[in-house]
């Protein structure tokens, strides 16, 4: 048995002519050039394949979380994007859980939902402009966006559309994304008594704030004409009476610059520019746009509000009875404005050209993902989410949604 071994090692150790040596290298080469071109699709492949991934029949918005400590590595992105802001910027603060929030993975029920490719979106989208239109929270999921691509091309330039506060271009793919504030999408400001009398004041009032609702607020009025896709938002600044105090500073609603009298309630004023908001774009947006309504982001105030002691403090994220819990209408507790939105909502953009871009339900388990006490507020931020973090799924659902909207494929 050892002579048949060392039988077999026997040529290993004789010399290899020049002939032998040319013909073994150029085998290899071939072989070598032939793996490559098995491994390498062309950019038809890449974008079937990345259709292949999203399923027409499924429901994203209904599944769990599973923990995968394998998932974001490498990071889409980390935080040394300046575009993100202080407050949730968890990994800069030290938050305990912050590296531990992205290593959650959405899985609904029927399917998956993958991480998008940031290079292939930017490849895909070319010659794209995107907005974001909404308050703090869609800036959150804008900002979240914005790292992402700038993490696979960093040639960008500032740039902002009309009324934008923030935007950016892709030098490289001519992809603009933007972000435009608006709190209540409809223009609003003081309104206080006039000395010569008039409608509201013969009703009482003395201040507080006047909302037009069919007068669009101007950092978003010239949006629809410029962007191929946009991302709508509101709700929260609807439900916040520190910000108009119903006796105080109440909301008073103006129609074709009248006063509403009687004066209605603000889920009725919300319902208002809604309807008028829906007119104005379809009438100024670009025929082949492409727009989405997303759904009222949750909080997660625990043991009071934002200004009576609420926190924020868990490190997991909650189990299906704790969702509802926090959540349910009947409970009527400090969190449910989110779904007293969706409802609003859901009402308003039905058969209409929006896609609904349903967030809330995978977000009311994320109460492990806002900045808390390192936000660097006096209070818990339950508000807001860390970046990296949960509005990263956000923009993974946001393309999955795209990639199925027949006209954009």
């Amino acid at each position: 048995m050892a002579n048949q071994w060392k039988k077999v090692k026997q040529p290993s150790s004789l010399p290899i002519s020049p002939s032998c040596l040319f013909l073994s290298l150029l085998s290899f080469a071939s072989l070598f050039l032939a793996f490559s071109l098995f491994n390498t699709s062309s950019p038809q492949t890449n974008s079937l394949n990345n259709k292949l991934l999203y399923s027409k029949s499924c429901n994203f918005t209904h599944g769990r979380w599973i923990y995968d400590p394998s998932i974001n590595s490498p990071p889409r992105y980390d935080n040394t994007c300046k575009e993100i802001y202080k407050g949730w910027s968890c990994i800069g603060s030290n938050k305990s859980n912050a590296l531990d929030i992205v290593k959650w993975r959405w899985k609904p029920y029927q399917c998956d939902l993958p991480q998008f490719d940031p290079l292939h979106f930017l490849q895909r989208f070319r010659n794209t402009n995107i907005g974001f239109v909404g308050d703090s929270l869609n800036r959150n999921m804008f900002v979240s966006l914005f790292c992402t691509l700038k993490w696979v091309s960093g040639d960008v330039k500032k740039w902002r559309p009309a009324g934008a506060d923030r935007g950016f271009t892709f030098l490289k793919y001519n992809l603009t994304i933007s972000y435009h504030r608006t709190n209540l999408l409809a223009r609003y400001s003081r309104w206080s008594v006039n000395v010569n009398g008039g409608v509201l004041e013969s009703l009482g009032y003395k201040e507080g704030y006047r909302v037009d609702v069919d007068v669009p607020e101007g950092t978003w009025a010239e949006a629809p004409s410029f962007h191929d896709i946009l991302i709508f938002n509101t709700g929260h600044w609807w439900w916040a009476p520190s910000k108009f105090d119903p006796v105080k500073s109440p909301m008073l609603f103006f129609e074709k610059g009248n006063p509403v009298v009687p004066s209605v309630s603000p889920d009725s004023g919300l319902d208002m520019v809604l309807k008028h908001m829906i007119s104005y774009v379809d009438k100024r947006m670009r025929p082949s746009t492409t727009l989405f309504m997303r759904t009222q982001s949750p909080r997660h105030f625990e043991g009071g509000d934002w200004d009576q002691g609420g926190s924020c403090q868990r490190s997991l994220p909650l189990w299906p009875q704790e969702v509802e819990k926090l959540f349910s209408l009947q409970n009527n507790g400090t969190n449910v404005e989110v779904r007293l939105v969706n409802q609003h909502l859901y009402r308003a953009f039905e058969g209409t050209r929006f896609h609904m871009l349903d967030i809330s339900h995978m977000s009311e388990f994320r109460a492990d993902a806002h900045p808390a006490t390192a936000g660097g507020k006096k209070h818990d931020d339950c508000m807001h989410w860390c970046l990296p973090g949960l509005t990263d799924i956000w923009n993974d659902l946001f393309v999955a949604y795209l990639s199925n909207i027949e006209d954009r494929t």
